[in-house]
């Protein structure tokens, strides 16, 4: 008992120099949070006046709260979705034997490491409805200008296109490795069985490298919900809220209109939706993804 005792203390002594960490810069931040979202606060008096649950619900009588989620759980889907699957498509071209594939490699992967506020800038320019390079390519092909940015139909697919640009090329080196890493001799057996092409993808290809369709699915999810900087630059959450995700909607009830309960109360709810897709996401984990 007393062996076992000592092995346990011996283990929580050498997880201090990463709990401690993790206890000054993450739990305690997030417990403030939390104690904040129950205040009534503006950053610059003494006193926080305690509201209860007040914040939680002023949140759930509030139409843009929930325009906002809309709009965070469309992003979400519009970025997510086609970001791996785009991915793995050009995966599956780059894995292949063609000319100049690292070139290709390296144009697809340099948004990525580019800085998102001027490839926002950038596509800002592009976007424009009177001179913007986008109308002009759609007057080429006979289709009338769209206003883009200043458009409440078209500004979410205009942010979109921007997002999807930026990040497909990183998901595509993922799932260039996982393809690099399946192993030989399963798909030359299925060969000599006659199975097609699509056989081994679908049977062979897409279960070995489910794991990293699974950690994408995580970490892009989780991006989504982090997504700022696009659309501080791009569109300041307009026009008429069509762009404000939830956590815009915290930069404007913080720094804007200097209500830190409210953005408090907006941020516990980004964490539980992130606690909550998370765990959906390792229930359907264990059921699909295949180690």
């Amino acid at each position: 008992m007393r062996m076992k005792l000592w092995r346990e203390s011996e283990a929580v002594l050498f997880t201090l120099p990463a709990l401690i960490p993790l206890m000054i810069f993450w739990l305690g931040p997030l417990g403030y949070i939390v104690y904040l979202s129950f205040t009534d606060w503006d950053f610059m008096s003494p006193d926080k006046l305690f509201v209860g649950l007040d914040n939680y619900s002023y949140l759930l009588t509030n139409s843009e709260f929930y325009r906002s989620l809309k709009v965070t759980l469309l992003f979400g889907l519009g970025s997510v979705i086609p970001t791996i699957v785009g991915g793995l498509a050009l995966a599956l071209l780059m894995n292949s034997k063609m000319r100049s594939s690292g070139i290709f490699r390296t144009l697809l992967f340099s948004p990525w490491v580019t800085p998102t506020v001027a490839v926002s800038i950038a596509w800002s320019w592009i976007f424009e409805p009177q001179v913007g390079l986008a109308n002009l390519m759609l007057g080429w092909a006979g289709i009338s200008p769209i206003g883009w940015l200043r458009d409440v139909d078209w500004a979410l697919v205009a942010v979109l296109i921007v997002t999807l640009w930026k990040s497909i090329g990183w998901a595509m080196v993922f799932y260039l490795v996982a393809l690099r890493n399946l192993p030989s001799d399963l798909l030359e057996a299925a060969s000599i069985d006659g199975a097609g092409a699509w056989d081994k993808f679908r049977s062979i290809t897409l279960p070995l490298i489910s794991p990293t369709t699974f950690f994408l699915s995580i970490i892009l999810t989780i991006q989504s919900l982090q997504a700022y900087d696009q659309i501080n630059v791009m569109t300041q959450g307009g026009p008429a809220g069509s762009t404000r995700t939830l956590l815009y909607m915290y930069y404007q009830s913080a720094f804007e209109s200097f209500n830190v309960g409210e953005a408090s109360s907006i941020a516990v709810v980004i964490i539980l939706i992130c606690v909550l897709l998370s765990g959906v996401s390792f229930l359907l984990g264990r059921r699909l993804v295949h180690y």
